[in-house]
């Protein structure tokens, strides 16, 4: 399967809602689109790095520059079209996880398109059906926060997650539990916190939550494994799980309960599948995160989830969750139970719109061997 040309593009989506985390507020979503293309046959891959480097040092712009400049010219001169050997030839470089798995993303979509399979049955999953939740930013007022809560409960999803951050934290969820005592609900620090606050942090014992997500910065695993020592509530990692070999080693300082597993973060499938199989091992149950990704990534990861230790809710939602028309179709839904149906057609399994990734698009770049 000879690769005979690549596209990437610059995107914007305006969101439905503006999204607030312990980084800032979001008001469009700015991504790059990639596409692999050979025998009539079309891959498409999303790279999950924000505009700003917020969430970790990766940038729409840092991603171009590593996938133009370093990764193309690595796929065309070793003619890889395997993602497994394409993850394995581009371990040499360092870093730049999201950059080089939106590359592999479309590898893995061409492959499955290929041979006519859904992307579950490459990946190992055995799931028709995911579990579905939801994430919900900060607002302005708790008053905003409890209708939008009401409203996506009334919607269907299981699983509420809050965004939380200094000054943004206990009182709202006093207030969120007073008014939903038995709903499912855990919280998301995006990393707001300092070791000073865990005397804090053990008062999220209270709130009944499945998990408190990523308390602290990424490397600072002491004082997660400090907490974890201190808190009933289990400790999630997000930023810190970067790959197989940091799990490990916050799995030896007894750092978390649980891992959310994101594949744009730990570089690829490849890398996701030995550390949803390293936590199985050690039965840590694992989820699939997300960065509100358009439907293309977030199909990606509604196959990824299909794998058997993803046994808690997902955070992959409802197209209309974000995006007023998805770039596909049919568009991303949840069931009355709570949960998305997995696409049987072959790759990713739904159409991406050409004509909207077209409007979308703010940048386009063609490479060809």
């Amino acid at each position: 399967m000879e690769i005979e040309q690549i596209e990437l593009l610059l995107l914007e989506m305006p969101y439905v809602h503006f999204f607030e985390t312990s980084f800032g507020r979001e008001e469009k979503k700015t991504f790059i689109l990639v596409k692999v293309f050979s025998g009539g046959l079309c891959g498409f891959g999303e790279v999950t790095a924000d505009l700003l480097p917020l969430y970790n040092y990766e940038t729409t712009s840092t991603s171009w520059v590593i996938i133009k400049e370093i990764l193309v010219p690595l796929l065309f001169s070793k003619s890889l079209s395997d993602p497994i050997e394409f993850h394995a030839e581009a371990q040499k470089f360092k870093g730049h996880h999201m950059a080089k798995a939106g590359l592999e993303l479309a590898l893995w979509d061409l492959k499955a398109k290929k041979e006519r399979r859904p992307l579950r049955e490459l990946y190992g999953g055995d799931k028709r059906e995911i579990l579905s939740g939801v994430s919900v930013g900060i607002q302005d007022e708790i008053s905003d926060l409890i209708r939008r809560i009401e409203d996506f409960l009334k919607k269907g999803y299981p699983r509420v997650k809050l965004k939380i951050k200094p000054g943004w934290d206990m009182e709202v969820l006093r207030e969120v539990r007073k008014e939903f005592p038995q709903i499912t609900l855990q919280v998301d620090a995006n990393a707001g916190y300092t070791s000073g606050d865990i005397d804090m942090l053990e008062k999220l014992d209270e709130f009944d939550l499945s998990m408190v997500e990523q308390p602290f910065p990424a490397l600072d695993l002491l004082s997660h494994s400090k907490l974890k020592k201190r808190i009933k509530t289990p400790v999630c990692l997000d930023e810190s799980a970067e790959s197989l070999d940091a799990v490990r080693q916050a799995y030896e300082m007894g750092c978390f309960d649980i891992i959310n597993i994101k594949v744009g973060r730990v570089g690829g499938v490849v890398e996701a599948r030995k550390i949803h199989d390293f936590c199985a091992l050690k039965a840590v149950p694992v989820w699939c995160g997300g960065m509100l990704e358009s439907g293309i990534g977030r199909m990606h990861n509604i196959h990824l989830a299909t794998l058997p230790n993803f046994k808690l809710t997902n955070d992959i939602s409802a197209s209309q969750r974000y995006f007023a028309e998805d770039l596909i179709e049919p568009p991303v839904e949840i069931t009355n139970r709570g949960t998305i149906k997995v696409p049987e057609g072959p790759g990713i399994g739904v159409t991406p719109i050409e004509e909207r990734i077209k409007k979308a698009a703010r940048k386009k770049e063609v490479f060809t061997p």
